[in-house]
């Protein structure tokens, strides 16, 4: 993976332009798989897991043709 990873307290965007905020990155007890642990900026605030190499993924353009964002989640400067 060439991107750097996420990191507590950061704020990441996700490509249908929610902004969460990095937690931790956890490892799953069973299979060891780092996860990363995020909350919504938005709402009721809910608080997610999601697979690493999920959250660092591409975003698939044929399933969503009008993305410009490169990335699934993407950092915010």
């Amino acid at each position: 993976m060439n991107r750097e990873l996420p990191r507590p307290d950061e704020i990441w965007r996700h490509f249908k332009n929610k902004l969460y905020k990095i937690i931790a990155i956890a490892q799953h007890t069973e299979t060891e798989e780092q996860l990363v642990v995020y909350q919504a900026m938005y709402g009721n605030n809910g608080i997610y897991a999601r697979p690493l190499d999920m959250f660092m993924s591409k975003v698939d353009h044929e399933k969503y043709p009008d993305v410009e964002q490169e990335y699934r989640f993407e950092r915010v400067e």
